[in-house]
């Protein structure tokens, strides 16, 4: 294994992070509350399709 090349490619890594620009605080609140929201109204979404959907087959069969 040639470890020079080993070693370069961890430098351009950490040359790589150091463009890398990182989230602040508030961004990942705001991302983390997006994600709540929009899991909970499709969570809400889905238990009523689901509700309609067992009463139709109720009515049916």
């Amino acid at each position: 294994m040639n470890f020079g090349k080993v070693g370069h490619f961890f430098k351009d890594v950490a040359n790589e992070l150091k463009a890398v620009s990182f989230p602040t605080k508030e961004d990942i609140k705001e991302g983390t509350i997006v994600v709540i929201v929009v899991s909970m109204i499709v969570a809400i979404f889905l238990s009523l399709v689901d509700f309609v959907f067992g009463r139709l087959m109720t009515l049916i069969f």
